[in-house]
């Protein structure tokens, strides 16, 4: 279910909450709401955010989640996963493009100069690695990821970036009703400040 005009579903919450945890919380936070996941966020749903987590808040938030999330969850890791097969490489620029267009719409070809012209490895790892390997994974929709990109990007108060994936969530199908509710959902997480910074970003985002 895409997070509605009503806001969002208790799972979608906690899923945001934690996605915020990982970016700037100790690992005692990080554990705790990994046991509020474990009651009530689809498993899959967790193993994905924890992936995606690595292209926002870095590997070492990365490692140290997912192992947290093995020892609360009990559950074992995958026996394979589509990003050990080098071969799909074609598949994920492909998928990454689209996904990357859907999300920045008609900033697309504008991003993407920009981004090359910091460095082309940049613009090819945002593309294959980011979008395609990662964010077009099909365990987790894309409205969901969006969600917890922003959750993110507010707790590390990468402004800049909030901004860019506040347009994104709602170029791929979020409601300004979803959104205002997961700042509000983070707002113990990562303090007034970054709050009321993220509030003002999407006021601007929504033109008002």
């Amino acid at each position: 279910m895409t997070p509605s005009e009503s806001g969002l579903d208790d799972a979608t919450r906690v899923l945001v909450q934690l996605s915020a945890a990982i970016a700037a919380s100790d690992e005692t936070t990080i554990r705790d709401w990994l046991f509020q996941a474990a009651r009530g966020v689809p498993p899959l749903h967790v193993e994905e955010l924890l992936l995606q987590s690595y292209l926002f808040c870095g590997f070492p938030r990365a490692l140290n989640a997912t192992r947290e999330w093995r020892r609360v969850s009990q559950r074992l890791a995958p026996a394979y996963d589509e990003a050990e097969d080098l071969s799909l490489a074609p598949e994920w620029r492909e998928r990454g493009e689209l996904t990357c267009a859907a999300v920045y719409d008609g900033m697309y070809e504008k991003l993407r100069l920009n981004v090359r012209d910091l460095h082309p490895a940049l613009d090819a790892w945002m593309v294959v690695d980011g979008y395609g390997k990662v964010l077009a994974r099909p365990g987790l929709d894309l409205p969901r990821r969006e969600l917890c990109v922003v959750a993110a990007c507010a707790a590390m108060g990468q402004d800049r970036q909030l901004h860019s994936h506040l347009r994104g969530a709602l170029n791929v199908g979020v409601e300004p009703a979803a959104l205002r509710e997961a700042i509000d959902a983070i707002a113990g997480l990562i303090g007034a400040d970054r709050v009321r910074s993220a509030q003002l970003l999407l006021a601007r985002v929504l033109g008002k």
